[in-house]
């Protein structure tokens, strides 16, 4: 695909609210005092509300429309397999974020493309606090139900086209790469105060062996939650909460957003560790749906355990299984923590 490398910058500024914080903290279950209460945040040494860190998801999704129905198009459906989720310092209530949009990789694996798009955050003084790495599947063709996109139609949010209709491949094909708009010159500066920051973890990294077990949490969605996290993330993909789109797109019934699932998969360990802010890195490959039922909702099972130690840094690598139905969900996922 000659579009790999395009680059835009997403137009003015991403404000971070204080009360959005909360509200997207409440959409992931993550009730850890510093996305609540100022106070709480201040003791950990923060200037304001930390936001959860999936929270990047919120500007990233709007960011990443105008890719999705402009030049990533020819396709039916698209489904989310990775995320990762590089933190260089935490965000906080009153951030403004500016958003990069690149289409950092297409590979063809197994007859499928495999798209992966790169935003980068930087804050007010052009330092990069966050980046996100999101691949999906492209889906043509067979696998789709023809009757998908009628019914996407009549149920989705005006305004939002995730189908990209009446756009093929034919219509960017013509795009170059010498005329794909790329990531202007000059190296990425990351935030130094983010380095600088001692996490006020719960734990110290002296107290901490290979193997040691995170408690276990168990999680419980309804169908109430997979609306509510559709409106606050912006996710407005009908298949987390219309019964027959999600059945014409091969599903056995509505499920839980793969975010929503990561974000609750990092609530389970900062709630362990301490400090939201201490997680560096937190990648996730999914490798199964969480299925979330009209009347008895979905459940999943989060456990981990440290599985390496790096005392020069003062970090570990945590292991994280989610679980729901008895099936694996994320396929491999881990998180790098700091402790004080």
């Amino acid at each position: 695909m000659s579009q790999v490398g395009h680059y835009y910058q997403a137009d003015g500024t991403y404000e971070v609210g204080r009360e959005k914080v909360r509200e997207y903290a409440r959409a992931v279950q993550d009730y850890h005092p510093s996305h609540w209460d100022e106070d709480a945040a201040a003791e950990l040494g923060y200037s304001g509300l930390v936001a959860p860190l999936t929270f990047v998801s919120i500007p990233a999704m709007a960011a990443n429309r105008t890719l999705f129905e402009n030049v990533v198009v020819g396709y039916d459906m698209f489904v989310q397999t990775e995320q990762v989720f590089e933190q260089y310092k935490p965000i906080v209530a009153g951030d403004r974020l500016i958003t990069d949009v690149e289409l950092s990789g297409v590979r063809r694996i197994g007859g499928k493309d495999l798209i992966t798009v790169t935003n980068t955050f930087t804050d007010r003084n052009g330092d990069v606090v966050h980046v996100m790495h999101t691949t999906v599947v492209g889906i043509t063709g067979d696998e789709v139900d023809p009757e998908i996109a009628r019914a996407v139609e009549n149920v989705m949010v005006h305004g939002v086209d995730i189908l990209a209709r009446g756009r093929t491949v034919e219509n960017v094909a013509s795009a170059s790469a010498e005329s794909t708009p790329r990531r202007p010159e000059g190296e990425l500066r990351f935030s130094v105060e983010g380095a600088a920051r001692v996490p006020s973890t719960g734990v110290s990294f002296d107290d901490l062996t290979v193997g040691v077990e995170l408690p276990i949490r168990d999680a419980t969605v309804s169908r109430g939650d997979l609306v509510n996290y559709s409106g606050v993330s912006g996710d407005a993909n009908p298949i987390h909460w219309d019964d027959r789109v999600a059945r014409l797109a091969s599903l056995p019934d509505v499920i839980a957003h793969g975010m929503l699932t990561m974000g609750l998969g990092a609530g389970f360990v900062s709630a362990w560790s301490g400090d939201p802010g201490a997680v560096t890195r937190y990648g996730v490959r999914l490798s199964n749906y969480t299925v979330v039922e009209s009347r008895m909702g979905g459940q999943i099972e989060y456990s981990g355990r440290v599985k390496s130690l790096d005392p020069a840094t003062r970090s570990a690598v945590v292991a994280i299984v989610a679980k729901s139905a008895g099936r694996k969900i994320f396929g491999l996922a881990t998180a790098n923590v700091q402790f004080r």
